[in-house]
């Protein structure tokens, strides 16, 4: 019996491990982040991956409600744009545009530090907004100016014409007086 529960002991030691190794097998090494983006913010990083390597990243971006506090539900027009580059940052494995929550995946076939930058589109939406606001604002200027110029010219005109007439009648007056019709 004594016999029996020694050779148990090496038996469960290697079974033990054995579990431990298909366990940490199993398991794929992963890191996360968590981070605030600002509306006109762009945040990059620099990620060591090795070559012929999936990488998939998951996100959700929210607006943060000042006045309660917390953070809103995600926003239907809210997304994020996404843009990775290879270790030397001239070609662009991936560019794309996703919703508000949701994930994006690449495979790296180049081993170095890739550049991971993410901003959310209400960025874009306030660029495009400026430059609303901007063209609003030159066609508000230009509208002001041109009808400017169009009252001083009407004003021009009529006090030409009036000039002219007022030459016109002295003119056939001298003319008459001539002429001695008058």
């Amino acid at each position: 019996m004594r016999g029996l529960l020694l050779n148990k002991g090496p038996l469960v030691a290697v079974v033990f491990c054995t579990g431990l190794m298909l366990l940490l097998a199993w398991l794929s090494p992963s890191q996360a982040l968590y981070f605030h983006i600002g509306e006109t913010e762009k945040k990059c990083f620099i990620e060591e991956i090795p070559d012929e390597t999936m990488v998939i990243g998951r996100y959700r971006t929210q607006l943060w409600d000042k006045q309660a506090g917390s953070f809103l539900p995600s926003t239907p027009g809210l997304g994020m744009h996404v843009e990775i580059k290879d270790p030397d940052a001239k070609v662009v494995i991936l560019s794309r545009q996703y919703g508000s929550d949701g994930r994006f995946t690449f495979t790296s076939h180049t081993p170095g530090e890739h550049q991971i930058c993410l901003h959310s589109n209400s960025t874009k939406m306030a660029l495009f907004a400026g430059g609303k606001l901007y063209r609003e604002e030159r066609f508000r200027m230009t509208s002001e100016s041109t009808n400017q110029r169009v009252l001083w010219w009407s004003i021009a005109q009529t006090i030409i014409l009036i000039i002219t007439g007022i030459w016109q009648m002295r003119h056939l007056k001298s003319f008459f007086e001539a002429k001695k019709l008058v």
